[in-house]
């Protein structure tokens, strides 16, 4: 069963093929159209923005913090009752080191704030954090697929190969439109694969 959409799309498969082609082009929109300059990297109101622009053709949930508990797998995300806490805690945490900056990227992740995209908005989230803070970003084309899976499966417990897979793909290419599409790209590689805690790919 395909989730309720604005295209009336009742296959899951004909969903997934437009979600991603219409999200990939609104995501290389955002490197261009100053959509973001308003917000502030780190808060949920960015990643909320990030998660509006892209889905919001698609979605009537683009954007809003989910009302339904979802789970992959065994893991469950946090339950709807706690969920506008959790982000709020998520939303101040530090973010002046690599390491505080991953340790929320993780959190959020956790939360998962959104009914479905949260992955890809969580990744733009997080270069534009890095961007400010670091003045890099993440080559995501360079990140081996299946360490960054395994690695965010277990980030909840231990972050320490999260941090190392990420910290391996930095750059400071941070304007360059090249890294910023093959990232997008990317992104969609990761399309079909269980995650349980950090992605909703």
């Amino acid at each position: 069963m395909a989730l309720e959409n604005k295209l009336y799309i009742t296959d899951s498969t004909e969903l997934a093929r437009m979600e991603e082609k219409i999200s990939k082009k609104k995501a290389v929109e955002l490197f261009e159209n100053g959509y973001l300059d308003n917000y502030e990297a780190g808060s949920f109101q960015m990643l909320a923005a990030i998660h509006k622009y892209l889905f919001d053709e698609i979605y009537e949930f683009a954007g809003k913090v989910r009302t339904v508990n979802i789970a992959k797998g065994n893991f469950r995300f946090a339950p709807v009752m706690y969920l506008q806490s959790a982000i709020e805690n998520v939303e101040r945490m530090p973010q002046s080191t690599f390491d505080e900056i991953v340790e929320k990227y993780v959190e959020m992740n956790i939360a998962h704030p959104f009914r479905e995209g949260n992955g890809r908005s969580a990744r733009i989230w997080l270069d534009l954090i890095l961007k400010k803070e670091l003045n890099m970003v993440v080559d995501w084309s360079t990140v081996d697929k299946e360490e960054y899976l395994l690695a965010m499966e277990r980030s909840p417990i231990k972050d320490i190969e999260v941090k190392y897979v990420l910290k391996q793909a930095l750059t400071d290419k941070v304007n360059d439109r090249e890294v910023y599409r093959k990232g997008i790209d990317y992104s969609y590689y990761y399309e079909g694969y269980a995650i349980y805690k950090a992605e909703d790919l």
